[in-house]
This record gives structure tokens, sequence and C-alpha cells, in this order.
């Protein structure tokens, strides 16, 4: 791959990532990991759990999805498994569908989960580096249950879409649109095919790997984020004054940085951790939120906000207080 690691910091201020194994380690056995943490931590076992959200766009299996997966590992009773597809919103779209599910008392204890493992789907070549060098692997998980502290928790969740660009960062296969889009996609193959077939030339012409249009993803998430951030302030009477603690997508340091200015957040109240990781997706948050409460930077009564950007297009917030 024809880079350097100025390029590469330059461009998204990433320094390192991690990949799993090749053989052996999966998305689902990341979740398990991170799934255990989360549960020790929460005070309670795996047969406690009531339901289970799991957020990745790399699942172990074209279907089924890796929720089942995660039960079955974990050897959990029959609690409904739930998969979410929205990409690097995933665990906004998550923690928004666990929360309803606790406030209106149907569950008491949400296994919530993002957990990405890009590395075998990356086209590891100069061809590839602009989607390439960013993404990471990882898992990470938290437990959501009810309080009767007033006030406290998850105060609301704000979700969007715009589909109107959603080939703009897309992997094309596998899928069964068999050419009904082929207007809009990027270096399509001559030939319409069936979208679970692979071929030769997808291979060779790059079709068969993730395809981002990175200027137009910019532009967009530029906007999107401190939208959905303000959005979910103003539901609470709240300004960016209030936030103690920023904890973005990790989809690019730049692109956080550009949102930690309009918001006139100073560097404590931002947490990043993209250096070490890359882009994980549906996982950047839990792991991101992690390392914070780890550090100390997050304390009871403090007023957290995550939001999210990413393919789709698919975006949101959340504002939880601690």
């Amino acid at each position: 791959m024809d880079t350097s690691d100025e390029w590469i910091q330059e461009r998204t201020g990433i320094k390192e990532r991690r990949y799993a194994d090749r053989i052996g380690e999966t998305t689902t056995t990341m979740a398990v990991e991170a799934s255990k943490i989360a549960l020790q931590r929460a005070g309670i076992t795996a047969q406690d759990v009531d339901f289970i959200v799991f957020a990745t766009l790399s699942p172990d299996y074209y279907f089924p999805g890796s929720a089942v997966l995660l039960q079955r590992e974990m050897g959990m009773g029959e609690v409904g498994a739930l998969d979410i597809r929205n990409q690097c919103s995933g665990f906004i779209y998550a923690l928004s569908i666990a929360d309803q599910y606790i406030k209106t008392g149907m569950y008491k204890n949400v296994l919530v989960v993002g957990s990405e493992k890009h590395s075998f789907a990356l086209d590891f070549s100069t061809r590839g580096r602009a989607v390439s060098v960013i993404f990471g692997d990882g898992a990470g998980a938290v437990v959501m249950q009810p309080t009767q502290e007033a006030h406290k928790g998850v105060l609301s969740t704000h979700l969007h879409s715009d589909g109107s660009e959603a080939e703009k960062l897309a992997m094309y296969y596998p899928g069964s649109s068999s050419g009904i889009w082929l207007d809009t996609m990027p270096e399509w193959p001559e030939q319409e095919l069936g979208g679970l077939l692979m071929t030769p030339k997808m291979l060779e012409d790059g079709t068969a790997f993730p395809y981002m249009d990175g200027q137009a993803v910019f532009k967009k998430a530029v906007a999107k984020f401190p939208e959905v951030i303000h959005e979910a302030l103003q539901k609470n009477n709240l300004s960016p004054a209030d936030i103690d603690l920023l904890i973005p997508h990790q989809a690019n340091l730049r692109i956080s940085q550009y949102v930690q200015k309009l918001l006139g957040l100073p560097d404590e109240k931002v947490f990043n951790n993209i250096q070490k990781y890359g882009n994980t997706t549906a996982a950047s948050i839990p792991i991101a939120l992690c390392e914070a409460w780890e550090a100390g930077l997050i304390k009871e009564g403090d007023l957290i906000c995550l939001a999210a950007f990413g393919a789709g297009f698919t975006w949101g917030s959340a504002l939880i207080r601690w």
C-alpha cells in the first residue's frame, strides 16, 4: 500500500489500529469478551439478561445475526435478540431501542453491544487505502437498567436518516439488488449480476470491497454532528456549556475537532481515542465510553453526550445524566 504514517495522521488523526485474529476471533467472540466485562461491572450474570441488542455491520454470517450467536455463546436463557444494521450510528440506535424497552417496563436488564471485525473485508492495496487505513476491529458493551432516581439515566435520544446518498459509503456485496441501483453505484461491473454472486472481476475492479466518497461523508458529517447534538440539548433545555463530556463516534479526529470547535468545548470535555483504534464503527462509542469511565473522566451526575454519524446516511445523539 502506497501510504505513510504522516499521510494517515494528517487526514484522520489515526496512529494505530487493532485487527482481530483471522482465524478463531470473530465479531461475536469479541462481543462475548466485552459483554463479560459489562455484566461483571453491572453485578449481574448472563442469566439475568432479558434482551440483547447487537449493533454491527460485520456479522459472523450473512444470516443469522450475531445477537443469537452471542446468546448461545454466553449460555443465556431464550431471551429476545435483535440485530441493528446502522453502521457507525448503530450503537446510538441500539441504545435508543433499549431505552424504550426499559422505560415501558418490558425489560430490566438489556445488554447493548457494538462489535466489528472490519479487517476481513478491507482492500489492503493502494487502491483501497482511502478506506482501509481508517478502520479497525473491536467491541464494547453496556448493560442498561431502570433507575428510580429522578432526572438520571438516558434523558433523550434522537435518530435520523437520509438515504439520498446511500451509495456514497457502502459495501454493495453481498446483496440482492441485481443491478437495480446500477446508475448510482460507482465503477459497477459491466455485467449485471445477482448480489450474492462474487466474481474475479469484482475483486479485480474493487467492487467487492467497501466504497467511500470521503469528501461527501465529511461534508455531511460536519453538518449533522453539531445539529443532532444541539437537538438533544434543546430538548432538555440545556446548552453546550452544560456538557461535562462529549463522546463522539470515532470516525475521523478532524471531524471531532471541527465539531468541538463549533460547540465551543474545551479539550477536557471531548473524549477521543481514534488515535489508538481507528474507526471501529458500532463499537467506537462503547469502547470510548468504557475508557473514559476507567480513566475517571465520568463522574456521578455528569452530563454525557453521545453522537454518531455514518453510512446510510444515519445519525443520532443521546444525552445521559450519569
